[in-house]
């Protein structure tokens, strides 16, 4: 072998080690935002929901504080239901809905895990859309308990 492709071959394998530090980005997060896009019509940002409320986005302690933080309480819950009795990744599973026009609409064809996270993720997203979004709440974690 010669040393230009030992160099090249060391230099992958030190990339590989150092790419598996990093934490991939969950798979159906991409789904969900597209899920809270179409319950919402576009008129919020997905990016408003990533910090708001003790609930919305990664983590949640204390009591939801308004409805809109309860919407994301009850997501998380039933992701962790999904986890329970359903004994899948609910972050990492990829599903198939639609957007209608009453808002997102699972594949009634799938079942188990797949359904049951996609049923997570719609019903979240249709109660986004009908909660108000309060700007105090935004950025508060500090104050959950």
């Amino acid at each position: 072998m010669y040393p230009a492709h030992l160099l090249v071959l060391l230099a992958v394998c030190v990339s590989l080690l150092g790419a598996s530090d990093i934490p991939p980005q969950p798979l159906n997060l991409v789904q969900f935002s597209n899920m809270i896009q179409c319950a919402n019509h576009g008129r919020r940002p997905t990016s408003n929901y990533m910090d708001y409320g003790c609930y919305c986005g990664k983590g949640g302690s204390g009591t939801p504080v308004d409805e809109l933080d309860r919407c994301c309480k009850i997501h998380d819950d039933c992701y962790g239901e999904a986890e329970k009795s359903q004994k899948c990744a609910p972050y990492w599973t990829w599903y198939t809905w639609k957007c209608g026009s009453d808002g997102p609409q699972c594949d009634d064809s799938k079942t188990g895990c797949q359904r049951f996270v996609c049923d997570c993720d719609a019903t979240a997203a249709k109660c986004f859309a009908k909660a108000p979004y309060n700007k105090e709440n935004y950025n508060i974690k500090t104050r959950c308990q």
